[in-house]
Formats: structure tokens, sequence, C-alpha cells
């Protein structure tokens, strides 16, 4: 079947030098390369879940940043 789609400049360049280094025609690697991809979307691929870990500490102490003297008396502490 014939079709036309848009490419990529440098994306069509590209395939055609694969193609040619390959020794295939640019049809040929263009369907290999959907094959594969559909191939891919096949597979039950899990959705992944972000596994957030919660931490006990201390609170930060309450210091006012913009005074510096207060910053070096909180950082000096043991």
């Amino acid at each position: 079947m014939k079709t036309t789609i848009n490419l990529n400049d440098q994306l069509l360049r590209r395939a055609k030098q694969r193609a040619s280094r390959r020794g295939i025609t640019l049809t040929r690697f263009i369907e290999d390369a959907l094959r594969a991809k559909l191939m891919d979307g096949d597979r039950d691929v899990a959705a992944f879940t972000l596994q957030l870990k919660t931490v006990r500490g201390h609170a930060p102490p309450n210091v006012d940043i913009s005074d510096r003297e207060a910053l070096y008396d909180v950082l000096d502490r043991p």
C-alpha cells in the first residue's frame, strides 16, 4: 500500500543512511522499524509506580533565615 507521511528531515536522512549501510531499501527499513515498535507495544508493561518513603526526624530549627547571626547560632550548635 502506498501512503504519504511527513518526517523530520534529519530523521529521514539518518534512516536513509542506516538503510543504505544495511543494504536494504528505505521502505524495508521503515517497515522493520514499525514492526519492532509495534511488537514492543504488545508486551504487558506494568505502569510505573513511585514508592515514596516516609522518614521520621526532627523539625528544623525555627530561625529567621534573613538574620545571619541567628543562622550562625543554629549552625554552630552541637
